[in-house]
């Protein structure tokens, strides 16, 4: 079995506490950095690899700012996050936006920045051309239904709302060759967190013979391919990581099968991964407040939904530490609680753990992506501050913890 390790013990915690109260998430630059590099070595055959470090995962200016100084450019979904990213110094075609029912000043304020426009519809050409033009080089996501399986979290490619058909594609990579589009790309995304390293594979073997195809018939050449993301994390102290090297030379090989063994120009090998750059590098840490003995045995702490959504939303594990009891037994089953009058606001249930006493601090997991950047305002609940855990061990602030004067910012009293 694989077990969780921290970037930290107790007594480092109880020092950051001190000016930093709990809940806050705390992440692991360290670990960042040295897994950022792990994945440019496994892709490091290809003509040109590029990540774009999708900032739905973790849109927090300073973690952009490390995938940038690492090489990475980012993938954005919204005006928020392509801002997000020209402010951490990611410019031009080092920014993707990939998105669906998109606005036209997001197209707008994207190809204003230089950025690549992943277009999730074929109705989108239109739609982007009356509205502010279409760029000279466009991409397009592809939904291939049937012949490859989704997962919980994204659905069925069938029953996903995302991308185009195959017999779309045709047409709409006609349509922008005919309106005067000269570069072009080639994009998929169909499962999150996925653990089985051969999808990964398979998926790159179906986008290298679509690329193949429509270079042929519609008389085009590809820039890219974007394999999407979805790698998945070990949540649970028993999954077997993701063994980027075996991905990396698996589709090296369907490379050279695929594309240069037909003669096709040189591709760049795109990537958007979110949770596979950060999530193992975050924790969120809390306090345990309350301890309540009915049907059940429930432990509260000071985190909520609000910090945490992934367990409520999906059911999802994430590992608790109970800091300082690292070698006790675990003999004592918990469900362990937000405060939100939800019932479903629980981190675990039925959880084995050490005994639990007030005041001890349990660490969650793998927080690093979807984590924070999922929190909302229900209840009236704040948002926790963020941690960067510096390379050198100190510690940097880098979003303070919601306010009252915050939540209340956007309401105007004055009308009472």
């Amino acid at each position: 079995m694989i077990m969780k390790t921290l970037p930290f013990d107790r007594e480092k915690i109880e020092e950051i506490m001190k000016e930093n109260p709990t809940p806050f998430h705390i992440y692991d630059e360290k670990g960042i950095r040295e897994n950022a590099r792990r994945l440019v070595k496994a892709f490091s055959w290809a003509p040109e690899f590029r990540e774009y470090f999708a900032v739905k995962a973790n849109p927090n200016p300073y973690l952009i700012k490390i995938m940038r100084e690492e090489g990475f450019g980012a993938d954005c979904s919204s005006l928020p996050e392509l801002i997000l990213a020209e402010r951490a110094g990611i410019k031009g075609d080092m920014i993707m936006l990939t998105s669906n029912n998109t606005p036209a000043d997001e197209y707008g304020y994207a190809k204003k920045l230089g950025a690549i426009l992943n277009l999730d519809d074929i109705t989108h050409i239109d739609y982007v051309d009356k509205n502010i033009g279409l760029p000279s080089l466009i991409s397009f996501r592809y939904n291939p239904g049937p012949l490859k399986g989704g997962n919980a979290i994204i659905g069925v490619p069938e029953e996903a709302k995302y991308g185009l058909t195959r017999e779309q594609l045709f047409d709409a990579y006609r349509t922008v060759k005919e309106r005067g589009v000269k570069n072009f790309g080639l994009h998929t995304m169909i499962a999150s967190n996925e653990l089985n390293a051969d999808y990964f594979v398979d998926t790159a073997e179906i986008l290298f013979d679509l690329v193949y195809d429509l270079s042929t018939e519609v008389k085009i050449d590809f820039d890219f391919v974007n394999l999407g993301g979805g790698f998945g994390i070990p949540y649970r102290p028993g999954d077997k990581p993701l063994d980027l090297d075996y991905i990396g030379e698996k589709i090296h090989q369907a490379y050279e099968e695929k594309i240069a063994g037909r003669g096709l120009k040189p591709l760049r090998i795109c990537m958007e991964s979110g949770r596979l750059m950060t999530g193992p590098y975050g924790f969120l840490v809390t306090k345990a407040i309350h301890r309540k003995n009915i049907y059940k045995n429930y432990i509260g702490v000071d985190a909520c939904m609000a910090d945490l959504m992934r367990p409520a939303l999906y059911g999802a594990y994430h590992h608790i530490t109970v800091l300082g009891k690292e070698d006790a037994k675990q003999d004592h089953r918990y469900d362990v609680t937000g405060s939100l009058c939800e019932n479903n606001d629980k981190f675990a249930i039925d959880r084995m753990l050490p005994e639990i006493e007030m005041g001890d601090i349990l660490v969650m997991h793998d927080t690093g992506a979807h984590g924070y950047a999922m929190g909302f305002n229900y209840n009236g609940k704040l948002r926790s501050a963020e941690l960067l855990l510096k390379e050198d061990g100190s510690v940097q602030k880098i979003r303070r913890a919601e306010t009252v004067e915050d939540y209340f910012a956007t309401l105007d009293f004055k009308g009472l």
